[in-house]
């Protein structure tokens, strides 16, 4: 499941590979990066030296997830990922103060609603699919008509997170994968129309263990793992590595691919 909220987690230096600072000099943008999969994610890129801009929908949460980082190498700009004048306020704020994009990431996501589809209510399906899909859309648009980000002529690249849940049905978040298996369809196409200048890839994570995804496992979090080869769940660093390898030169010749980041569990026949 990919989210933005999450119980706390380790500090930016975690979990840097050998390889060192692959993102030096670079600014990345991450959603819904105030807490779980996204600070995460922010923590990764920026303990490899990229200066993140975190954004979500809560100023107070927000803030007190860049506190934790560096001087001068985080900033957090809050308000709603679907909302056409948060993104240009982002985006101008980061064309005004770095004058360049170099990643962005995709993250935020919501799923408000639990149960069957055929009793959902359909608002909350057509909020869940303009949050997770043409959000993640209009981010990617944004970006790439911005003149003051130069992304293409960094060879930008945009990493957006879908989940199993797209890939096979899961009781209860019905809906939230279908927006997913369409946030994966949305990323291939994305790859081949912008290419060769930006590549674009997704994560597809099974059960992360943050706030969000609690009620996939609270209570039942050794039952839940037992079907999983690496017999434990995921944790926001497991993502977090995936999108940074994705997002890095590492991974040059790598786009339009959605990387399932599950400890076996589809192959092993289960889903979220």
């Amino acid at each position: 499941m990919s989210d933005d909220t999450s119980p706390t987690q380790s500090k930016a230096s975690s979990s840097v590979p050998k390889s060192g600072r692959r993102f030096e000099g670079q600014v990345a943008v991450i959603t819904g990066a105030s807490r779980g999969i996204g600070l995460g994610i922010a923590r990764r890129l920026n303990a490899e030296g990229a200066t993140v801009v975190l954004t979500a929908r809560k100023p107070e949460a927000l803030s007190e997830a860049v506190a934790e980082f560096p001087d001068g190498t985080a900033l957090a700009i809050a308000g709603k990922a679907d909302d056409p004048a948060h993104r240009a306020d982002v985006f101008d704020t980061i064309a005004e103060k770095f004058g360049r994009l170099d990643v962005l990431v995709a993250n935020a996501g919501i799923n408000p609603v639990y149960g069957p589809l055929v009793d959902m209510e359909l608002d909350a399906a057509r909020k869940i699919f303009e949050v997770n899909v043409l959000g993640t859309l209009a981010w990617v648009q944004d970006a790439v008509h911005h003149d003051g980000l130069k992304f293409r002529e960094n060879k930008g690249r945009v990493v957006t997170l879908s989940s199993v849940a797209g890939q096979v049905p899961s009781e209860g978040i019905g809906f939230y994968g279908i927006s997913k298996a369409a946030v994966s369809h949305l990323t291939k196409t994305l790859a081949v129309e912008l290419g060769p200048d930006i590549r674009v890839n997704a994560v597809a994570p099974a059960v992360v263990k943050t706030k969000f995804a609690t009620a996939l496992y609270e209570g039942r979090e050794e039952q839940v793992a037992s079907a999983y080869p690496a017999k434990r769940l995921g944790t926001p660093e497991d993502i977090a590595g995936a999108v940074a390898y994705l997002a890095s030169d590492d991974a040059d010749w790598i786009t339009a691919q959605v990387l399932t980041a599950d400890g076996g569990v589809v192959t092993a026949g289960g889903g979220a």
